[in-house]
């Protein structure tokens, strides 16, 4: 459990959406969020190369699922933790591209077109949209 990851992800709460962004207050889209709350707890800011927002639909290469696996620690479906990054395909047999922090009560924070840096209901729909889930790794200490 990351109380930690949820308490700066809620900081970034209406945090307008603007693609390829990472900065809060001033715009992120999802992988923005990821990032820079990443920066916050972990220190730094993993690599991401320039990214479409079709995330490489039409190649069908998982993107960002291989880079989640590259970065954070993937563990099964359920039970969720706060602080579980969760990837999700918005189409069946699509690639995942988009991805929220699961903040307990079955709740997300996530950022996208049109809405922004919001908390979400993992309701039913989003539920059967989960490729993936993921945990921050334990924070390096100096």
């Amino acid at each position: 459990m990351r109380a930690d990851v949820v308490e700066e992800a809620r900081r970034w709460l209406g945090t307008p959406y603007l693609h390829q962004a990472a900065t809060r207050g001033a715009g992120c889209d999802c992988l923005g969020l990821l990032r820079g709350v990443w920066r916050a707890v972990q220190g730094g800011d993993p690599p991401v190369p320039p990214y479409t927002p079709d995330w490489d639909e039409v190649a069908g290469d998982d993107l960002l699922l291989k880079a989640a696996r590259d970065f954070l620690l993937e563990k099964s479906k359920a039970p969720l933790a706060i602080g579980d990054v969760i990837l999700f395909r918005m189409r069946h047999g699509a690639v995942a591209k988009h991805l929220g922090i699961y903040s307990g009560t079955d709740s997300f924070i996530h950022s996208y077109s049109g809405h922004g840096v919001v908390e979400s209901r993992l309701s039913a729909p989003w539920q059967r949209r989960v490729a993936a889930t993921f945990q921050f790794p334990n924070p390096i200490r100096n």
